[in-house]
């Protein structure tokens, strides 16, 4: 997409709290039995923000008080999430509940409550416990930032954390961006019931970050399957509160593709790990498509073969069908010249010329037997790639998703 050079971008041990100005927090304030599920992040002084929105038809309260807070100026200081409940579906009550936890949180830090985004994520169709979240934005205020509390506090099914964290030099000024997300399963976005945060200490304009964090979720987020099944809740939500001190960025600053490499570094981290984590999952499933008419195909592409339960299932028993991968691209509505398509697997080509390849069962065997797992389609109707994420399908999905709820 573009290049940039590795001396001005370094990957850190860090955090949604590692951007100067940010901090992160979480509680347990009983939505969950006993694991942490309130959580917070707040800049020192407001952000420019922006926010990418699930597209489902029954999009939930707290992405409508979300909205309703970008609308005013697109600036955020503080966000405000809780695990075990979506606030989905419930009606006028709902948005009553999400616009009072806003106004709660507001109270709380001083500050004008369309400064706060809400977001949520649990069980659909069940209203909030609003004396409990009272009782965990009180405990917010008491206790000390820990990002890690923050990253547990945000999960439903997820088995373990997800953050990823960037450095880069701009203006000469180091410039830090961090993320954490959730996600595991109900995962097909348009996005997903998968939440990122991101925060980033860079001064940059509002249009800007609204534009280049739409065009980065559409090769990152929104290109990762688990089920194929959208929720009522996915948000990506960006912060930049400026305190990098660099001149504000936009397409026309000369260190943007730096900040935009950034940025796509960060998101796909988060996209890889919510695939890895999908519910019950084994294997991390990514498919590359080379040689596409366009991107947009070459990602239609390789979205349909993560996709695919029969690929996924064949990668489950290390089965090297590759007949499997044939039909999801065959399934798609990318133009495809049937005898000019390559299907690799493990450094072996396993299919071409429209015809099966000889190969070795037992090494694609073992190759499928590893934790990670890459597919490549070489086609030759022109210059696009793209890149999807997903994971196996397992005994174990089913069994979580058929008590989810009881």
């Amino acid at each position: 997409m573009f290049q940039v050079s590795q001396k001005s971008m370094t990957k850190i041990d860090g955090s949604v709290a590692s951007p100067k100005g940010f901090s992160a927090k979480g509680v347990h304030c009983g939505l969950r039995y006993s694991k942490k599920d309130l959580g917070m992040i707040f800049s020192s002084v407001p952000a420019v923000s922006a926010a990418v929105y699930t597209q489902s038809h029954f999009q939930a309260a707290p992405i409508k008080v979300t909205q309703n807070s970008l609308k005013k100026d697109s600036y955020l200081q503080a966000v405000i999430v809780n695990s075990a409940n979506a606030n989905a579906c419930t009606g006028e009550q709902g948005l009553f509940d999400a616009y009072e936890t806003r106004q709660k949180l507001a109270d709380m830090l001083g500050i004008e409550p369309e400064l706060v985004a809400v977001s949520s994520t649990g069980v659909i169709g069940q209203y909030l416990n609003m004396e409990k979240i009272h009782q965990g934005i009180s405990l917010l205020k008491q206790i000390e930032p820990s990002h890690i509390n923050f990253e547990k506090a945000i999960l439903t099914t997820d088995t373990v954390t997800k953050r990823t964290c960037y450095q880069l030099m701009i203006d000469d000024q180091t410039v830090t961006i961090g993320g954490a997300a959730k996600g595991s399963g109900m995962i097909h976005p348009n996005m997903a019931t998968m939440l990122g945060f991101i925060t980033t200490d860079a001064s940059i304009e509002e249009g800007a970050l609204q534009r280049v964090l739409r065009e980065i979720t559409d090769i990152s987020f929104n290109q990762i399957t688990v089920d194929g099944d959208t929720s009522t809740n996915d948000m990506v939500l960006a912060m930049a509160n400026g305190c990098a001190g660099n001149d504000c960025l936009d397409e026309n600053h000369e260190n943007w593709s730096v900040f935009k490499k950034g940025l796509q570094f960060v998101c796909a981290d988060l996209a890889k790990q919510i695939a890895r984590d999908g519910e019950g999952a084994t294997t991390l499933i990514e498919a590359e498509v080379k040689g596409a008419k366009s991107n947009l195909e070459a990602q239609m592409m390789a979205k349909k073969i993560v996709g695919s339960n029969l690929v996924k299932t064949a990668v489950n028993g290390s089965d090297a069908n590759w007949g499997r991968i044939i039909a999801a691209i065959g399934d798609s509505t990318a133009s495809v010249t049937a005898d000019k398509v390559e299907i690799h697997l493990g450094g072996q080509c396993l299919f071409k010329n429209s015809q099966p390849q000889p190969f070795s069962e037992a090494l694609a065997k073992n190759y499928l037997e590893n934790s990670e797992v890459k597919i490549l389609v070489q086609m030759y109707e022109g210059n696009g790639t793209g890149v999807a994420w997903g994971c196996d399908l397992t005994y174990e999905y089913v069994k979580i998703n058929a008590s989810y709820r009881t």
